[in-house]
């Protein structure tokens, strides 16, 4: 059995596995991941649609539950807990933004936050989560008053107003354009740089490793290649 996760560590998988179905139909979305991620890192999950990044993004995230192997979260086992125990690892550690917003339309983007701060143990204010990533001036807009990457800093402002540990991102950035996704991609650095989340960025655009303090390069279920970036890019000077 592995050995606690060291406390520099925020994430550790050893032998990690999902497959889905059985037999011959049976899909390998992970075979076997071995990884560690550090605390406070900025981490680029990288690789093509069915790689297997967003089933690890998952794992780890609490959303789904591996085949095989073992996943760490700051000591803690993942892959022993039960359904109550992983939904409150998701309520106090763990943050989400996804490519397509998921706000409520009905609501002002600050009532959105507040949806967060409402059950969170020690949350931030949400007018303070909505000044973090530039929109104080929008918190009385609902989500069809926002352009989208608007609706996007919104969704950010969600998930960091209980100030997680981690802060899992699945193409941010996917349905924005080029200048509008530097502008996320440099909430995300700033959130990174103010809260000290850990932030996992799953995407296909290679160009966003750039900012990133580690990169992962996923193919049919595997890790195929890490690369440690020793200097980091400026989010706006990302071309893609």
């Amino acid at each position: 059995m592995p050995e606690p996760l060291q406390p520099d560590l925020t994430f550790r998988t050893e032998g990690l596995r999902k497959i889905y179905g059985e037999g011959e139909t049976a899909v390998h979305a992970l075979r076997g991941v071995d990884l560690s991620i550090p605390k406070g890192e900025i981490v680029v999950l990288l690789g093509a649609s069915g790689s297997g990044k967003s089933t690890l993004l998952n794992i780890l995230g609490g959303l789904d539950r591996s085949s095989e192997g073992s996943a760490y979260f700051s000591g803690t086992n993942l892959t022993d807990m039960d359904d109550a125990e992983l939904t409150l690892y998701r309520r106090e550690h763990v943050g989400f933004v996804f490519q397509f917003y998921n706000l409520m339309p009905s609501l002002t983007a600050l009532e959105n936050v507040q949806l967060v701060t409402e059950i969170a143990d020690a949350p931030m204010e949400a007018e303070d989560a909505l000044a973090m990533v530039g929109l104080a001036d929008r918190q009385d807009h609902f989500p069809a008053q926002l352009s989208g990457g608007e609706q996007q800093r919104v969704a950010i402002a969600r998930a960091i107003a209980k100030r997680p540990n981690v802060l899992f991102c699945d193409e941010p950035t996917g349905a924005l354009d080029s200048q509008t996704g530097r502008t996320v991609l440099s909430v995300l650095k700033q959130v990174n740089e103010d809260l000290g989340s850990t932030i996992l960025i799953v995407t296909h655009a290679a160009e966003t490793a750039a900012m990133a303090d580690r990169v992962i390069h996923f193919s049919d279920g595997a890790i195929r290649e890490i690369v440690i970036n020793e200097e980091k890019a400026n989010p706006e000077d990302i071309v893609w």
